[in-house]
């Protein structure tokens, strides 16, 4: 996605951000400088100043010097922390979650990486905070598992509390899916997306089976079928369980645009399951992230007592 094909509203935003990012991006011996150290790691004001544009990238609002300082003091503590406990995270798994990001967005990692230098940050300062929060998880996940594990009947009292008793007599579904994939090369236009969705659509309208559907698929142009899959409703989010449900079993969901190109899955079978329903995996983890960050708060407030943080710079500058 460039900038022109974004909303016009969407692009005056990142317009507006990258006009003030131009006057007001630091001199290159300024950028330089050492803003703080965390027990002898630096920040540097360019570190600060992409935190900055990349918090205003994703909130629309110009935040607190004391909050992108905090951001940053706080991922160093996590980092080290999880080195210490023999977590190092390799650059290829922040890589894969910078995919990841870009995946979920409709674009691909070049894309995004504009993107953000366009607005005033880096990739670098996005792939700091996947490297924090990769360490971290990790390693809070490690240290308090026992303490993080939530009991079915816990789960069942707390929606007892709620009033939804039904949900714990719910059933849930498998899904057995292909996905199916009309690929359109990088850089290409709007129109070759459009022009594979119509394809995708096409299909769907011959697409009555998996067995001969697959076949058909397969044998035409750029289009790939990817390996079986099987996804459990409890996992899916609200608006994709009602796009499964609402495909006949051997048909094609509505295609959706993806970095790859245009993709549609061909759903096979649909299983009953005696797994939790979705309402329980959405209670079960509202529970797991009270308790998860309730661990990491005391951790985290802990680390900042001991840290050696000096600042050689006043923080209003």
């Amino acid at each position: 996605m460039t900038i022109e094909a974004l909303p016009c509203r969407c692009r005056n935003v990142l317009i507006a951000i990258v006009l003030a990012a131009a006057t007001t991006l630091p001199t290159v011996g300024h950028a330089q400088q050492v803003f703080a150290l965390v027990n002898g790691q630096p920040i540097t004001v360019l570190d600060i100043e992409h935190r900055s544009k990349f918090l205003q990238l994703s909130t629309k609002k110009v935040p607190p010097r004391r909050e992108v300082l905090d951001s940053l003091i706080d991922e160093i503590l996590e980092v080290g922390e999880a080195k210490r406990f023999g977590l190092d995270i390799s650059d290829g798994d922040v890589d894969a979650q910078y995919k990841g990001v870009a995946t979920r967005m409709g674009i691909d990692t070049d894309k995004l990486t504009q993107l953000l230098v366009n607005g005033g940050a880096s990739a670098d300062t996005l792939k700091r905070r996947l490297r924090a929060q990769i360490a971290w998880t990790n390693l809070i996940r490690g240290r308090y598992k026992a303490s993080l594990e939530i009991a079915d009947k816990d789960v069942e009292a707390q929606l007892l509390q709620q009033q939804k008793p039904e949900a714990t007599a719910g059933v849930g579904y498998e899904y057995i899916m292909r996905p199916v994939v009309f690929i359109v090369p990088r850089g290409s236009p709007d129109t070759a997306y459009e022009t594979r969705k119509h394809e995708a659509e096409a299909l769907r309208g011959r697409f009555v089976n998996c067995t001969d559907g697959v076949v058909f698929a397969r044998a035409l142009p750029d289009v790939a079928v990817r390996d079986q899959v099987s996804k459990y409703s409890a996992d899916l989010p609200q608006e994709l369980r009602q796009i499964l449900d609402g495909t006949e079993i051997g048909h094609l969901t509505p295609p959706e645009q993806t970095a790859e190109g245009v993709q549609t899955f061909a759903v096979c079978a649909k299983k009953e399951t005696k797994s939790e329903t979705p309402l329980m995996r959405e209670v079960r983890d509202q529970m797991f992230q009270q308790k998860f960050g309730a661990h990491a708060k005391r951790y985290l407030d802990n680390l900042r007592r001991q840290a050696m943080i000096e600042y050689k710079m006043p923080e209003g500058k």
